[in-house]
């Protein structure tokens, strides 16, 4: 084979498979698409589609066939009617065959079988010599009479071999006509069995193949319907994984700009604190110096990492050391309680979301009031949720105006939803006397 030939062979194959692939693809999206009880309603309606157009076009109940016979069915030749003619004169019996006339068409008959075939005798004029005298005219009249029985007897045996020739004729016809029928019969029969066998086989292949195509819809669905199953189910967990990494990406990203958000007034103030002190109180300014420090030490780290989530304990440090400073700023205008079980140092928290609390609690609550306040920090677990409480007793809502962008509740909010979802909520209510108590709750886990 050429090379051209077999390369045209090659990429014709290539085809015909890419095209029955898409078919495939085509016939196993449409099946698997097609909820179960839809599927077995279409398989009744094909199998009864299938019944009836087989009783329609491979019914058993075929139509008399007929062979087309002879235009014209010849009759059997007729055999020659045999005459004789006796003639009795002076001169003897003549006895001759009586010859057809030219307008009467001769006809040859066919031989009958050899059991009724009686040849029939062959008939030779009898001529009577003339007397040779007169004395003998009496023998001659005897003679002659004689010789007419003899005439007779001939043409009765000649008159009986032809009713024997016709009745072998007539025997012959009669069993040709028979042998035809019988033929024909034959013929008919066998031509209606190898039709009825045709139908038979070709409804059989029908049916089968009808049957065939069913079956393989449902395994195309039992199989393949698990396999795009698995393939919708993996595209939406793709989808879903997707979602949640793009959420969980805004919510890092949030998350570093509230880690990156540390007061720069409050560093400022605090430093300022810490130079003035240096020229009134050195002592003093030196310990306001190492809180700055031990704060900042916690914090830093707390910001590079961006970890979208922290313990409850590495918070309480953090706060911890902020409260240090502003201890030493406040002085005895604050009074601080921090009530964290060492049980829940462990626990799962969200980081840098306990210090604005505490800086909103400072801020506008306690600062601002002239003879300061008290702030507490408790955590506890209640029906596997921990809830951190943030409570200060000072001016309370509305009091003092703020300066700040009111961003950092919202901020909050939005990260516990997307950490937690409905599980993870801020609450902000009234505290009694005065004040606001600000409340964290997420699902209680132990940081890994």
């Amino acid at each position: 084979m050429k090379p051209e030939n077999l390369e045209k062979i090659q990429h014709s194959s290539k085809i015909i498979i890419e095209w029955l692939s898409h078919a495939f693809d085509v016939v196993a999206d449409w099946v698997t698409a097609m909820p179960w009880w839809r599927f077995l309603l279409y398989s009744v309606i094909a199998m009864i589609a299938a019944a009836i157009l087989q009783e329609t076009v491979f019914s058993s109940k075929i139509e008399e066939t007929t062979i087309s016979q002879p235009a014209k069915k010849r009759k059997p030749p007729t055999p020659p009617k045999v005459d004789l003619n006796v003639h009795i004169d002076e001169n003897g019996v003549h006895i001759k065959k009586v010859t057809p006339t030219p307008s009467t068409p001769t006809v040859t008959a066919t031989a009958p079988p050899a059991s009724a075939a009686v040849p029939p005798p062959p008939v030779a004029p009898l001529v009577a010599k003339p007397p040779k005298s007169a004395t003998g005219e009496e023998e001659s009249t005897n003679a002659a009479t004689d010789a007419a029985q003899a005439a007779k007897e001939a043409a009765e045996a000649a008159r009986e071999a032809t009713e024997a020739l016709h009745a072998a004729v007539k025997q012959y016809n009669e069993i040709s006509e028979k042998a035809n029928e019988e033929a024909l019969d034959a013929a008919n029969a066998a031509v209606e069995e190898k039709v009825t066998h045709y139908r038979n086989e070709s409804s059989e292949w029908f049916k089968k193949f009808v049957i065939l195509s069913v079956f393989a819809l449902f395994g195309t669905k039992a199989l393949m319907g698990g396999k795009k199953r698995a393939e919708t189910q993996a595209a939406a967990a793709r989808e879903v994984a997707e979602r949640e990494a793009l959420q969980r990406q805004v919510s890092e990203a949030k998350m570093q700009m509230m880690q990156a958000q540390v007061e720069p007034h409050f560093l400022f103030n605090t430093l300022a604190s810490v130079e003035y002190l240096i020229e009134t109180d050195p002592p003093r300014a030196s310990l306001m110096q190492r809180s700055l420090i031990k704060y900042l030490r916690a914090v830093l780290p707390q910001i590079r990492e961006m970890t979208p989530s922290t313990n409850l304990g590495r918070e309480a440090d953090i706060v911890s050391s902020y409260l240090d400073l502003l201890k030493m700023r406040m002085e005895e205008r604050l009074t601080i309680q921090l009530n964290i079980p060492a049980s829940l140092r462990n626990a799962a928290f969200p980081p840098m979301m306990l210090q604005p609390l505490v800086e909103n609690a400072i801020k506008h609550g306690l600062e601002c009031k002239e003879q300061g306040g008290t702030l507490s920090i408790d955590a506890e677990v209640i029906k596997d949720t921990l809830r951190i409480r943030v409570a200060d007793d000072g001016v309370g809502f509305g009091v003092m105006p703020s300066d700040g962008t009111g961003l950092g509740l919202t901020s909050i909010r939005e990260r516990l939803t997307m950490l937690h979802g409905n599980l993870g909520q801020l609450i902000i209510e009234p505290n009694q006397p005065g004040g606001v108590i600000a409340i964290i709750e997420v699902p209680y886990q132990v940081a890994s």
